[in-house]
């Protein structure tokens, strides 16, 4: 079978990839989705009361608004956006360019082995080779590309799996055992047949565990139902609404002034020295909001209140929105805790390190995703060994572009408070960079940038290894929009500059 050469390649249908498909749209790219829709882990990692984590006004493309509603700041259902997604890909026709049904197995450099670096797209030289698997002929087609779009996304496809001592593990467990991607493919009937009646354990404490303890509390609700039961290894904090004591949530962390008071790259000496000056102005804060937490949440009544100041979760882009029905349910009974750090299976259920046991039917682990091995899998050497860094994050310049691999970019492997707008803005700075409308810096300069990066997240908290830019978002941006040639000041006056909230709508066209 011939191979197909495309100038622009897309691996994944997810918000990353729609957004690419958009900015790149002029050289009429080839997406390639694994499945058989849209969505990426809105449509296939996602549970029934699944909710948006952000509000709405800021979750949405910067050139396509989410259709007026009554209350702007509401979180949208997982299907909600589901339906944004497809009327967004129909508004702009982005599904003539999406290949259903296509899992890309294999990925070949045929590049110039000799120089490895970045290629204008006028060169009109294939420079990757890609293997995909159509589900539905059962055949393998090839294609060839100038520049590849990797939007497989750090979520879904690989789940990451506890390991455990010999006969300590899932074989011995007499029970069921799945992980939260194989729940999520359950409908509504069939999830509430399987939690119904069943002494349930979730393993996590992060959305996903908490959003499916409100399920299983929900399907077990008369006098024979049982309690849910959530092993929690790392405690995090969780925030019911955005809102902290009547204020705004965007006033601590959201602004030009809130976020001066953070440490950011690139900040000058003079600016280093101020950053530690007024460190104690950022535990305030942390502590205003852990004040408020600890009074609106019953946290040190079921020992739920983290060690570390909730500012560390923000800037590891931890923090979870709780569902309304969680602590209600705690209330209950139908949702408890067990706090470890170390747990087993044994045939009826799990033992923990303290020496305590727990009856189980069913234990679900949501215990997130293996981004990376989803990388290595399809990439070749030796630019899978790139991807290894000793901070564990994944090397990237603006959060697009790795040094060390010529003319392929990632997409959504940096997470903010809105990860659509961290996307789409990424994929504007791709298109002009695409288009030759600047150059990058030099390998050196982009490694130098990256570690920079790094070091502020190692400071800013312990849970480093995500690549979370929450803290310094606005500067993250300014210095994107300043190598597009673009204003990277984009309110209409001074006092809107410095007090208030930027979204992707601030960003739309140039100004």
């Amino acid at each position: 079978m011939a191979i197909i050469f495309s100038k622009v390649g897309i691996i994944g249908g997810g918000i990353s990839g729609l957004a690419a498909a958009k900015q790149l749209s002029k050289h009429n790219p080839m997406v390639f989705e694994a499945t058989d829709s849209i969505g990426g882990v809105w449509k296939h990692c996602t549970f029934r009361t699944t909710k948006l984590q952000t509000p709405r006004c800021d979750y949405q493309f910067s050139d396509y608004p989410w259709p007026q509603t009554d209350d702007n700041s509401s979180f949208p259902s997982y299907s909600e956006i589901l339906d944004y997604l497809d009327s967004y890909a129909k508004h702009f026709d982005l599904f003539k360019f999406i290949n259903f049904n296509s899992k890309v197995t294999e990925i070949k450099f045929v590049g110039d082995h000799e120089t490895m670096a970045y290629q204008s797209l006028m060169s009109g030289k294939p420079m990757w080779e890609v293997a995909v698997y159509n589900t539905n002929s059962d055949t393998i087609q090839w294609y060839s590309f100038e520049f590849i779009v990797v939007c497989t996304g750090k979520y879904g496809d690989i789940p990451i799996i506890p390991k455990f001592p010999m006969k300590k593990g899932p074989e011995v467990f007499k029970g069921k055992v799945m992980h939260s991607q194989d729940y999520s493919k359950l409908n509504t009937q069939e999830s509430t047949q399987l939690l119904k009646g069943k002494k349930v354990v979730v393993v996590g404490y992060k959305k996903s565990a908490i959003d499916l303890a409100v399920e299983c509390a929900e399907a077990n609700q008369d006098e024979e139902g049982k309690a849910c039961t959530m092993v929690v290894r790392t405690l995090h904090w969780t925030v019911p609404h955005y809102s902290i004591w009547g204020l705004p949530f965007y006033i601590f962390y959201s602004t030009r002034f809130s976020q001066f008071f953070h440490q950011r790259p690139n900040q000058g000496i003079f600016r280093d020295l101020l950053c530690n000056l007024i460190s104690p102005m950022r535990k305030t804060t942390s502590k205003i909001i852990e004040s408020y937490l600890l009074w609106k949440l019953p946290l040190i009544k079921y020992g739920l209140k983290p060690e570390h100041p909730f500012e560390e979760d923000y800037a590891s882009c931890q923090m979870a929105i709780l569902p309304e029905k969680f602590f209600p349910e705690v209330e209950k009974g139908k949702i408890n805790f067990k706090k470890t750090s170390n747990w087993w299976f044994s045939e009826g259920g799990v033992e923990f390190d303290d020496n305590t046991k727990l009856d189980a039917d069913l234990v679900i682990l949501a215990t997130g995703y293996d981004g990376k091995k989803k990388l290595k899998d399809i990439l070749p050497e030796p630019f899978k060994s790139f991807l290894q860094f000793p901070s564990g994050m994944l090397p990237l310049y603006r959060g697009t572009i790795h040094p060390l691999i010529p003319n392929m970019a990632f997409i959504g492997y940096v997470e903010s408070v809105s990860n659509l707008h961290t996307s789409e803005i990424r994929c504007k700075w791709l298109a002009n960079l695409v288009d030759d409308k600047f150059e990058l810096p030099s390998t050196e300069k982009m490694l130098e940038q990256i570690t920079t990066e790094m070091e502020i997240m190692k400071k800013s908290t312990r849970f480093y290894k995500r690549t979370c830019i929450s803290t310094y978002s606005i500067n993250h941006t300014d210095e994107i929009c300043q190598e597009m040639g673009w204003n990277s000041w984009r309110k209409k006056s001074w006092l809107a500059e410095a007090f208030s909230p930027y979204n992707s709508r601030d960003y739309e066209h140039d100004i």
